[in-house]
Parts: structure tokens; C-alpha cells; sequence
């Protein structure tokens, strides 16, 4: 089975994230970067997949020449190769261009069986970009899977919601989106590390994946920031010191808040 794992690398939720001034997008530079922790568990489900049959596991990321330390974390986990469409055309895509451009590349990998992928990243929390690669490739999508089988020609997920389990079935090829409740993804061994630096990752500018200029970046995006602030600091809390007349005092707080 041919299964591909769409990856990206993402600023650390402990940094300090923020947007450029100049034109309010991601300042990547500002944060540490870490291989995005939904990606983590879709590869790992793969990488299960994998072991308890034949099999290849294909990672594909888009996104700067820094993010090759995403791909490696995937690498060392037991990823046997990896696909970086990376190019400066691709600054400020939205989700919408994204889905395209990496459903161009999943094109150039020949017969793709499965592609499995985080339900969301935690930098932009879209949650909707696995189902647009369906809808471009063509393919059934199961979404938001806690729990993904196969059998045969047959892909089987669980999704909780609120109100019950629901249960997905489709046939190969298919698109499938895990959630963090998958599994718990392995450390890469120092073996797996080391074996890493030896495995292919193939770079591609949006040319070698038939991606016209036009398709991705910022000028063209759906979707845009016009502006942004940072967070204002938090301010003082009021201290209510009960003398018998605490409760009153509570109470006009609250209410000159316009909380009650």
C-alpha cells in the first residue's frame, strides 16, 4: 500500500507567535519551529499501517527550506521518504491554494492508495484543508478519525462527536484526517535518526509540480489579513475588600462591568 502523510511545520504553541508588519503573515522567524503534533499522530498511524503489512509511507510538506527539520522528525520516526514543495511563489497561500498546490504534488507520486493527514494545524487551525485535497483529487474523504482500520480495498474510521460514534467506511484511494485522540506517536530512536540522514527528500519548486505562479501567494490568496494588533497586556484586577459589605460591593463591580 502507497500511503502518504501530508506534514507541516509549525511555529511552537509555547513561542511567542506573531504576524509581520509588512504584510501580516506568519513571522516564522519569531518562534521555534516544530513539527505540527496532529502531523505527528497521522504519521504514526501511517507508519502502523505500514508494519502490519507491505507498504511505502511518503511524507509531503509544503512550506520554507526550514522545514526540512519537520520532514526529518518524520524520517526518523520510520517514514521511508519525503516529498518538500518549497518555493518563495508560495508565501502567504491560503488554504485554498495550499490544497491545490499539494494535491498537484500527491499527482506526481503514481498510484497513492491513502493519504492521511492531521484533521488541523495548530499555527492557522483551518480544519478544512484534507477535505479540500479530497474534493481536488477526487477522492472519498473520512474526517476527524479517532480510530482508522484497512482491510482489503476498505478504509474504516471512527469519529466521536458530541452525541454518538460514528462510524465511515470508503474504498482506496481515499483521504483520511486523524484527530489528536489516534494514538500516541514514538520517539525516534537514535537508529531511526541516524538512519534519516540517508533517506531521499525530493525538492520541489512549484514548476516541477505543474503549479503556475498564479495558483499560490499572497496576490492571489482567497483570503487575506488586512490588519492586526498585538494582544493588549492584561490589566490590574480590583481588589473587594469585605468589611460585612462585600457581597454589595461584588455586585456593583459586576454590574458596572455590564456582566450582570
Amino acid at each position: 500500500m502507497n500511503i502518504v502523510v501530508l506534514v507541516k511545520q509549525v511555529p511552537d504553541t509555547w513561542s511567542d507567535r506573531k504576524l509581520t508588519d509588512a504584510d501580516h503573515t506568519l513571522d516564522r522567524g519569531s518562534a521555534d519551529a516544530v513539527l505540527d503534533e496532529i502531523n505527528e499522530r497521522a504519521v504514526e498511524e501511517a507508519l502502523k499501517l505500514k508494519e502490519a503489512g507491505d507498504g511505502e509511507v511518503t511524507v509531503v510538506c509544503m512550506g520554507p527550506e526550514r522545514a526540512t527539520d519537520a520532514i526529518r522528525k518524520a524520517l526518523s520516526m520510520g517514514v521511508d521518504k519525503a516529498v518538500h514543495l518549497s518555493d518563495e511563489a508560495l508565501h502567504g497561500s491560503c488554504a485554498v491554494q495550499t490544497a491545490r498546490a499539494l494535491a498537484k504534488v500527491i499527482g506526481t507520486l503514481g498510484e497513492v492508495d491513502l493519504v492521511v493527514a492531521g484533521n488541523e494545524a495548530t499555527d492557522g487551525t483551518v480544519g478544512a484543508v484534507p477535505a479540500m485535497i479530497a474534493e481536488v483529487l477526487g477522492m472519498p474523504e473520512l474526517t476527524h478519525a479517532r480510530k482508522l482500520t484497512v482491510e482489503g480495498s476498505t478504509v474504516s474510521i471512527e469519529r466521536e462527536t458530541d452525541d454518538a460514534i460514528t462510524l465511515l467506511q470508503a474504498e482506496l484511494p481515499a483521504v483520511v484526517s486523524v484527530n489528536e485522540k489516534i494514538n500516541e506517536p514514538r520517539y525516534p530512536s537514535f537508529k531511526g535518526i541516524m538512519a534519516a540522514k540517508k533517506k531521499p527528500v525530493t525538492t520541489m519548486a512549484i514548476g516541477d509540480a505543474g503549479i503556475a505562479a498564479s495558483e499560490v501567494g499572497l496576490a492571489n490568496a482567497t483570503s487575506t489579513v488586512t490588519a492586526s494588533r498585538p494582544r493588549p497586556p492584561r490589566e490590574a484586577g480590583q481588589v473587594v475588600t469585605d468589611e460585612g459589605d462585600g457581597a454589595a460591593k461584588l455586585v456593583e463591580y459586576l454590574v458596572g462591568q455590564k456582566l450582570i
